[in-house]
């Protein structure tokens, strides 16, 4: 074998020498990337981490508001029922207001009729017994506010009444009849 001649020599030098400059660079940019590599992998490691600890304080936040909304859902149910309840009874008692209301409009528009009523009650109580023989009779011995109405002077006095339909009417025996007024 013959031996390199001095320019094969340096070509392969220069060749090799190139080689090795682009073996140099690539393992630089090869630790260059691992580094951007591990880096990155690094970051994405604390971004998962964070984004784990904001994830769980959203889970923990909505929970709570959660419990929170239910709690104030369940009390919200509750005055709604007792609510219901107090209407249910002020209903009620409206109603019976209104019955009672009724009623009191039907005495006022009555007042006329009891008042007139009333005052020929008092009328009558004022006339006295009818005397037996047509004499007129005063009775002194009654005190203000006494009457000469009595369910036996009812039964004496057959010719009063107090209205027509009432003249044939048995009952009115043993009833006693007086005035406030």
């Amino acid at each position: 074998m013959s031996s390199p001649s001095p320019v094969q020599i340096r070509e392969a030098n220069a060749h090799l020498a190139a080689l090795y400059r682009r073996v140099t660079d690539l393992e630089q940019r090869l630790e260059d990337a691992e580094k951007t590599v591990r880096e990155q992998a690094e970051s994405l490691i604390r971004k998962d981490e964070q984004l784990r600890a904001t994830t769980q304080e959203i889970t923990e936040a909505k929970d709570k508001e959660i419990f929170f909304l239910h709690e104030k859902l369940c009390q919200s149910e509750e005055s709604i029922h007792k609510l219901n309840q107090t209407i249910k009874e002020k209903d009620s008692l409206i109603g019976q207001l209104q019955h009672r209301c009724q009623l009191l409009d039907n005495i006022c528009k009555s007042r006329p009729f009891l008042d007139s009523m009333l005052a020929q009650m008092a009328e009558a109580e004022r006339m006295g017994p009818v005397s037996d023989l047509g004499k007129p009779t005063t009775n002194s011995s009654l005190k203000d506010g006494e009457s000469t109405c009595s369910p036996s002077g009812l039964s004496n006095h057959k010719d009063f009444s107090l209205s027509e339909d009432d003249s044939d009417d048995q009952e009115l025996d043993g009833v006693v009849f007086g005035t406030t007024v």
